[in-house]
């Protein structure tokens, strides 16, 4: 689902509002401000005391002739402001890309970290590419100004308000020349900044939908080959790709007019320096080296009046970015974990579900009123056709999200009361993919308990009876699984998924059709390693095919979100109910195929 590109991020706020928010969360930028700003003045005046040496020189080592004396004093003191300036200067950008640097990698974990915390409906509305793109194109943008855009407003401001205050002891109606020539390009600014904001606004969904297509179309290189459609992926991609380059185009019109304006006002101010100066400067006192001085002040300040259309540029792309992942960072946290949680003993767990109802935000309900108690060390089934519910029952025992109403304990305590790492060890889900990271079998194992060792993960294989099988891999438990598993089969990526089960040792296992989709070599692996872990736990299984609910001790029917039937497979298949039904219709396939 694309983003969509009206008011959100940095157009639905304004500029200010984005830049109050970020400031606010962004300890780093604000720490050690004022010294910094110091620095900056210093850097600024430092500039400033060329100009003015100059003036001193020709008004008093000129005027009565060539004094070499004073001019000689004048000229150490200009080299020593300009070797000052260069280290204050250089003091400067380093303090503030250090903090700038600190606020990214701030922003980074912080987006990341809420990211995972989001709900399960976040993650449906969102397609993962644009969420991703929240955390690396976007803070690039961030990056970018930061290392050159920041610093130009913080040091470019300090420099135009000192020369102002300058210009105006040597001749105020010159000054008026300069605050002429900026009124003009507030105004300029003024008239282009919000339209280019929106612009770049568009330009970083664009980006966020464009990573989004590139994500599923590299994903998914196997399908498109398989079936010949890499000219209607390509079609689409081609779509994404042309949309950022009209929105990139849209919002470089306004730099295009931007960037001439500023520096057009710049040499139109200088210009009006000389004119006024010369025409009018004898009759007002204006002494020749005050006429020079203010000469160079006006080419001093001319360059950071016209870096003012580029630095904006750079604004509003860093400010439209800095939209987004505030955009992010503001999307409540529904699942939230308490302070002072409640633990859980070892051993099986027994589940009570009461009255629990759920719905992904603005969608139907996809449970209605579900009532259900799992007593500690069942097997329990759960069937029942697509979209029924089971899975979202699955997610919400392992607290992927918490109930609309209703309520879910385990061992008496609701889960919204449970520590979340105790949660964690004792609750674990096994999903149907078996996802793996790109690493080794040992270090995607460890995932399932914090701080085990390698003997620890031997162990596991061990306890399921998977020695033989970790002893035929290339590398053993160091073997690289590549990315998403890759290197594995679907079957191995499973045993390895409930080796990272095992070593959770959890009270609650709940199994999302672990033996789907494997071949019946591995297969019998998996049901034999499945047989060692569920013993003596509580356990909870998807079941896609029925020969699951069959063995288990208890199954339950969900029929349009609702528990439609509960009961042993012989006594559902006696009903002649919803289950029935099902398992008739699966053993005629099984018969068939």
């Amino acid at each position: 689902m694309a983003e969509a590109t009206t008011p959100s991020g940095a157009s639905s706020h304004g500029a200010l509002s984005v830049l109050r928010r970020g400031l606010a969360r962004s300890p780093a930028l604000r720490r050690g401000i004022a010294l910094t700003a110091l620095m900056a003045t210093l850097t600024a005046l430092g500039r400033l005391a060329v100009p003015v040496l100059i003036q001193q020189v020709i008004d008093r080592g000129l005027d009565r002739g060539f004094e070499l004396g004073f001019t000689a004093r004048a000229c150490a003191v200009a080299f020593v402001m300009v070797i000052g300036v260069y280290f204050a200067h250089r003091a400067t950008y380093l303090r503030l890309l250090d903090a700038a640097e600190e606020t990214l990698y701030d922003l980074r974990v912080d987006t990341f970290e809420h990211i995972h915390n989001l709900s399960l409906a976040d993650h449906n509305e969102s397609r993962s590419g644009v969420l991703v793109s929240r955390v690396t194109s976007d803070v690039e943008t961030i990056a970018v100004f930061a290392q050159w855009g920041g610093i130009a407003w913080i040091t470019n401001s300090v420099l135009i308000t000192s020369t102002l205050a300058l210009m105006v002891y040597f001749s105020w109606q010159l000054a008026f020349v300069l605050v002429g020539a900026l009124a003009l390009m507030i105004l300029v600014l003024r008239l282009l900044q919000a339209r280019q904001l929106r612009a770049y606004d568009r330009v970083r969904d664009n980006v966020g939908d464009t990573l989004a297509e590139y994500s599923e179309a590299i994903g998914g290189a196997g399908v498109v080959r398989a079936y010949g459609i890499r000219d209607r992926v390509s079609e689409r991609l081609g779509s994404s790709i042309h949309g950022l380059y009209e929105s990139q185009m849209k919002a470089a019109k306004f730099f295009s007019v931007i960037l001439p304006s500023a520096e057009f006002i710049a040499a139109l101010g200088q210009v009006g320096v000389i004119v006024v100066g010369v025409l009018y400067g004898p009759g007002w006192g204006l002494d020749v080296g005050e006429l020079v001085a203010c000469l160079f002040l006006m080419n001093l300040v001319s360059g950071p009046v016209a870096e003012l259309g580029e630095v904006l540029d750079q604004t509003q792309t860093a400010l439209a970015g800095w939209g987004k992942i505030l955009d992010v960072q503001d999307q409540p946290i529904e699942v939230v974990e308490p302070v002072d949680g409640v633990t859980l003993g070892v051993g099986p767990l027994e589940i009570d579900v009461d009255n629990v109802t759920f719905a992904y935000r603005t969608g139907p309900d996809v449970l209605r009123d579900v009532t259900l108690t799992i007593a500690a060390g069942t097997n329990m089934a759960i069937v029942g056709e697509t979209g029924s519910g089971k899975t979202t029952l699955a997610k919400l025992l392992a607290r992927l999200a918490d109930p609309g109403s209703g309520s879910i304990r385990a061992d008496g305590v609701d889960l919204r009361d449970l520590d979340a790492e105790a949660r964690r060890s004792a609750i674990r889900i096994v999903p149907q993919d078996g996802f793996l990271f790109d690493n080794s079998l040992v270090d995607n194992v460890r995932f399932g308990k914090i701080g085990a060792t390698e003997a620890d993960v031997a162990a596991s294989f061990e306890r399921l009876g998977l020695s033989d099988w970790l002893a035929n891999l290339p590398d053993g438990l160091h073997t690289q699984v590549g990315e998403r598993g890759e290197n594995l089969s679907v079957g191995e990526r499973q045993l390895v998924a409930l080796a990272r089960a095992q070593l959770a040792d959890p009270g609650l296992l709940i199994l999302d059709e672990a033996t789907s989709s494997v071949d019946p070599e591995t297969e019998r692996a998996l049901s034999e390693a499945l047989a060692r872990l569920t013993d003596g736990r509580t356990t909870i299984s998807i079941a896609h095919r029925l020969s699951t609910a069959e063995l288990a001790d208890v199954v339950a029917v969900f029929d349009a979100g609702r528990l439609a039937e509960l009961g042993s497979h012989d006594e559902l298949v006696a009903q002649k109910g919803i289950y029935a039904r099902l398992y008739e219709s699966w053993i005629g396939n099984t018969r068939v195929s």
